[in-house]
């Protein structure tokens, strides 16, 4: 009996549920798909007659970026690269000229005499940079620190040595904020003298 009266349960739902006018049971077919605009339509025939020049553009690029990379390695890693830049001729002779640096030795020896120590070293390390620019073109980049030049490779180790001395006593003076003193420009004197006349040079 229960199950008579559960089958008729369900019958009568069911036919509740089709009386219902608030659910919807046919479904019509989407509204079709507006077409697109002119543009659209336009660009796309635009693109597909271009489309074969794609393949040669793309191709292209990539070799032209491949040469780049390949040229890039080349020009950091290749031995010969390296010792043109880092090896001098082997007749170089860099120094300054006797008469040049001796009359610079001069002219920081009267900014000594009258006090000015700080700028008696500085004129030595900036006028011993200049010979170096125009000895080697090319060696001494607006970039690089007087340390930087000082660890050049392509100078001779004893002059670069000398130059080292001479950049630490700029250092000390005007970065470091300690003032030169006679002894102070003595040391810079005698550095600038194994610079401009060591016969490391050679």
């Amino acid at each position: 009996m229960a199950a008579g009266t559960t089958e008729q349960q369900l019958a009568a739902a069911h036919r509740a549920l089709l009386r219902a006018r608030d659910i919807q049971f046919d479904f019509a077919g989407a509204p079709p798909r507006p077409p697109p605009p002119s543009w659209v339509e336009d660009l796309l025939r635009a693109l597909q007659a271009v489309a074969p020049a794609f393949k040669y553009l793309f191709w292209g690029g990539l070799i032209a970026g491949g040469a780049l990379i390949l040229w890039l390695v080349v020009r950091e890693l290749a031995p010969w690269v390296r010792r043109r830049r880092s090896s001098p001729p082997a007749d170089a002779d860099w120094r300054p000229e006797p008469a040049a640096a001796q009359a610079l030795l001069e002219d920081a020896d009267r900014l000594a005499q009258a006090g000015r120590f700080e700028d008696a070293i500085h004129l030595l390390l900036f006028r011993s940079i200049d010979e170096l620019a125009g000895r080697r073109p090319g060696l001494v980049r607006p970039a690089l620190t007087s340390r930087d030049i000082a660890a050049l490779p392509a100078i001779p180790e004893a002059p670069r040595s000398a130059f080292a001395r001479l950049a630490q006593a700029v250092e000390r003076s005007f970065f470091g904020g300690r003032p030169a003193d006679a002894a102070a420009f003595g040391e810079a004197r005698q550095a600038y003298q194994a610079f401009a006349f060591a016969e490391a040079w050679r």
